[in-house]
């Protein structure tokens, strides 16, 4: 075994027995976005890495935007149904035998409520086109969107997870071969024999080989240990951009909820004004001459009886 593989490998072993750790635990990161965060998984059962903190948030917000959808759907019933009972309200003929100012009024009145459905329906409409279909069209591609993270991620985790049980397979092969090595030395010590050499050989050839294997090893732990954190860190950053983008479509769309629904306030009230117009025109003296000329009431008179 040449020098420089026999100093990396008295490194790593002794380095991880003197700590006390695996060479995956050897590897920690500063950033608090993707160290391990004093946070326990749904079971309890082990700490989550600040990738899979953030992916968890991102997760929750999809469920809470496809709950907000809901309740826009929600929204949007109530509006129909409001708009359908205001329309079956006024086709009902009560109180249409009114006359006069007050008939005029009355009917006016009827028909805003007709006018006042129609405003509900297109609020109900704009809702759906405006509000709650760009939530869940928002939503799918954000679900897409973790699904590729989240498999990413997992991915280049189980490689460096198969790369750490590579390291630990070619270490405790050294240690074999090593302690073989060993043992075929003092058998020489004791006995000296052609045969015996050409074994020691044989056994240093194969615990040089196996020194090589765990370099190799600890070579590709390293390369993949490597492109986990940086994929980690640019993956992490791309979910703060999407939680940022995921808040403010919110923002827009709620925004845009509440400019309809003032938007149908006022088109509701402009229902009303030829109502209140009719209202100040009420006169009962202009209703009873009205109705007396109609009903020709007065042509005959009472005469004074003569004697």
């Amino acid at each position: 075994m040449n020098v420089p593989t026999f100093n990396a490998i008295q490194t790593v072993k002794y380095t991880l027995q003197s700590r006390g750790k695996t060479a995956v635990q050897l590897f920690r990161m500063e950033d608090v976005k993707f160290g391990e965060a004093d946070k326990k998984d749904p079971q309890g059962t082990s700490c989550l890495t600040g990738f899979e903190v953030l992916l968890q948030k991102q997760l929750k917000g999809k469920q809470i935007q496809k709950e907000m959808a809901e309740f826009i759907r929600e929204r949007i019933k109530i509006e129909e149904e409001y708009a359908k009972s205001l329309s079956k309200l006024s086709q009902i003929p009560l109180a249409s035998q009114e006359e006069g100012t007050v008939g005029e009024c009355w009917a006016q009145l009827k028909k805003s409520l007709e006018d006042e459905a129609e405003v509900h329906l297109k609020f109900s409409s704009k809702l759906q086109s405006e509000v709650e279909k760009p939530l869940l069209t928002f939503r799918e591609h954000f679900k897409k969107d973790m699904k590729r993270y989240e498999h990413h991620i997992a991915d280049l985790r189980k490689q460096l997870g198969g790369r750490h049980a590579s390291v630990e397979k070619a270490r405790k092969a050294l240690a074999d071969r090593q302690k073989d090595l060993e043992l075929k030395t003092q058998q020489l010590e004791i006995k000296l024999s052609n045969k015996i050499e050409e074994d020691i050989k044989k056994a240093r050839r194969k615990s040089t080989q196996a020194g090589d294997d765990l370099m190799r090893c600890v070579d590709l732990y390293n390369q993949s240990q490597s492109r986990w954190f940086e994929e980690t860190v640019t993956t992490s950053l791309e979910l703060e951009r999407l939680e940022v983008e995921r808040v403010e479509v919110i923002r827009h769309h709620l925004c845009q909820y509440t400019a309809l629904r003032h938007e149908t306030d006022m088109f509701n009230q402009s229902t009303m004004e030829r109502v209140d117009q009719l209202l100040q025109g009420v006169d009962p003296i202009k209703d009873r001459e009205l109705w007396v000329e109609q009903n020709q009431t007065g042509e005959i008179r009472p005469v004074n009886v003569e004697i």
